[in-house]
């Protein structure tokens, strides 16, 4: 076996183990919050612009209605956000944050900071590595569309 196909030189699975301790990081820093993951990143797409379209945060996320919909009905029991169907067109979903998702947005942005901070990543490596993997983020949807 040629050294370039051993699997601890494949980029896939450093890819693979990564995403995996980058779960157990996030469900540390969310544990506070009973938040997971999605339901960060749906908190982030909302402050970034509230009051979206379920199509237009299924579109941000590039996740399905499908998945969105029931992770969107837990965020609203746990008061993070409201859904609204606008009488002009019952068709539609109205996403928006609540005060809760507003106000803990701070808390929430100090929590992910301070675990960062434990890891030693200067500024500059992790704009790089940012970039490298939306590369290959890119290539890959671009190829696999």
């Amino acid at each position: 076996m040629t050294p370039e196909i051993e699997l601890a030189n494949q980029l896939c699975f450093s890819i693979y183990n990564a995403n995996r301790l980058f779960n157990k990081f996030y469900v540390e820093a969310l544990a506070p919050f009973k938040l997971t993951y999605a339901q960060y990143l749906v908190l982030m797409a909302l402050w970034e612009h509230d009051d979206q379209s379920l199509h237009e945060l299924g579109t941000v996320l590039r996740l399905s209605s499908n998945t969105l919909t029931p992770l969107l009905r837990r965020m609203d029991d746990a008061g993070w956000l409201w859904r609204e169907r606008p009488a002009n067109d019952r068709r539609q979903l109205i996403i928006h944050l609540t005060e809760q998702g507003k106000t803990q947005r701070q808390a929430i942005e100090t929590a992910i900071a301070t675990c960062i901070g434990r890891y030693h990543l200067t500024s500059d490596e992790y704009q790089q590595a940012l970039a490298l993997n939306q590369k290959i983020v890119d290539t890959l949807s671009q190829d696999l569309a």
